[in-house]
């Protein structure tokens, strides 16, 4: 299995996810995904979901 993972949303780099003891942790790429910044999910799925729901404008369900 990978140790990290490149999270795309339509087309737009939102950052990487690296794998570490707890989980992945999320690296933003731009302002735009700075709020997923340094949050750690059980999986790079997890993460590009939440960087969806937060270009979706669904901030709630985002961090």
């Amino acid at each position: 299995m990978p140790d990290s993972y490149i999270i795309e949303v339509n087309s737009q780099t939102a950052g990487i996810v690296v794998r570490n003891p707890e989980g992945y942790c999320f690296f933003a790429s731009s302002h735009r995904f700075n709020r997923l910044e340094g949050q750690i999910f059980r999986n790079a799925r997890e993460a590009e979901r939440a960087a969806r729901r937060l270009v979706n404008g669904d901030l709630r369900e985002a961090a």
